[in-house]
């Protein structure tokens, strides 16, 4: 070992680990939590129609309520499927839970002006489940 290098006991880079797999698994728990709310939206989209604030004519923002609310239902699968997969450990989750945060962050920032407060909170969810699943990856799942 050279002056450079320092080991890390063994107990410190368990824990270390341990730390990161929180994140994994609060990472998971988001994606799923904020996956049925989506669901929940997508449900009132197709049923309750004055469920949305800004609307012109029968349409919502970039198409009407229907197509809206079949959107949500698919997206929220989605991020429920992730938040699923990521507490199994997969590299597929990881990647499909990276892409449907960064998707979302894009989706919420065009439905910014329905629900700007959702929207915000939506965005700095997402941002801190990208963090978590792409800073120490390899650390976290050596815990998993």
């Amino acid at each position: 070992m050279t002056k450079t290098q320092t080991r890390v006991p063994p107990a410190e880079a368990s824990s270390a680990g341990a730390a990161w797999t929180g994140w994994v698994v609060f990472a998971s728990i988001m994606l799923a939590v904020v996956g049925l709310i989506n669901l929940v939206q997508g449900f009132a989209a197709l049923f309750s129609e004055d469920y949305f604030v800004i609307q012109s004519g029968n349409e919502l923002l970039v198409g009407d309520f229907e197509t809206w609310g079949i959107v949500m239902l698919i997206w929220g699968g989605a991020q429920v499927a992730a938040g699923m997969g990521l507490n199994t450990g997969h590299g597929w989750a990881r990647v499909l839970a990276v892409t449907v945060a960064c998707v979302s962050i894009l989706v919420q920032i065009a439905f910014l002006a329905a629900f700007p407060i959702w929207s915000l909170t939506i965005i700095a969810l997402d941002v801190i489940v990208i963090y978590a699943l792409t800073a120490r990856w390899e650390e976290a799942r050596a815990e998993l």
